[in-house]
């Protein structure tokens, strides 16, 4: 069974426009006096550095060297493709231009063993998430004490009457803002009729129920 062929655009792509950009750099050294093998030699220098810095980039993070190099090596293949399209004189070349073609591969040497030799940034730790705090437990209500056991007595004892039992709790749930209103219309009965306000009273003047307005009369006696 025959295995077929498929032909990758994108790679047929990039072949060609390295090809050219190939030609291109082999073009610009040449005729800047860099005949024979030494022309060739340009074009591989020029995408060797961007490829290695390109594979810095990609492997070990952004960094300021990579990305310096990578430029310098992609302005220099670019500049090689607008130069050979008309806008110098390939016959006479400019000196910058044989200045620059004479000192690239003392630069390309140098940013190559850089890209190859220099540590790449390794990222610290991160600092560890800190632990949460333990939530403050609430100390358990303690449980009502048990009665004792009535003692049967020979005669029954007088039954005292039961003192009512203090509510905090209810009279710290009252919001301030209702014992103030409350305050208001203890005073504008007093004003009134001459008397204190009874407890039935506030609460019929409040609309709550009968234990929040005894605590509410509590708290303004």
């Amino acid at each position: 069974m025959t295995r077929s062929l498929r032909v990758d655009a994108v790679l047929v792509q990039a072949v060609i426009a390295g090809a050219l950009s190939f030609a291109h750099l082999h073009d610009l050294a040449a005729a800047a006096g860099q005949t024979g093998w030494k022309a060739w030699a340009y074009p591989v220098s020029v995408d060797l550095l961007l490829v290695a810095a390109w594979r810095r980039l990609r492997n070990d993070g952004p960094s300021r060297l990579a990305w310096c190099w990578f430029l310098i090596a992609l302005v220099a293949s670019l500049g090689a493709n607008v130069a050979t399209a008309g806008f110098l004189d390939l016959q006479h070349p400019p000196a910058w231009l044989r200045f620059g073609i004479a000192g690239w591969p003392a630069l390309a040497f140098l940013g190559g063993t850089l890209l190859a030799h220099s540590p790449a940034a390794v990222d610290h730790d991160p600092e560890p998430d800190p632990e949460p705090e333990p939530a403050e437990s609430v100390p358990a209500e303690p449980a009502p004490a048990a009665k004792p056991a009535a003692v049967e007595l020979s005669e029954p004892a007088p039954a005292l009457p039961a003192a009512p039992e203090p509510a905090p709790e209810l009279a710290r749930a009252v919001p301030a803002a209702l014992v103030d209103h409350a305050r208001k219309v203890a005073a504008d009965h007093r004003a009134r009729t001459g008397t204190p306000i009874d407890t039935d009273t506030l609460r019929a003047r409040l609309g709550v129920p009968a234990p929040m307005a005894d605590a509410i009369a509590a708290q303004l006696t």
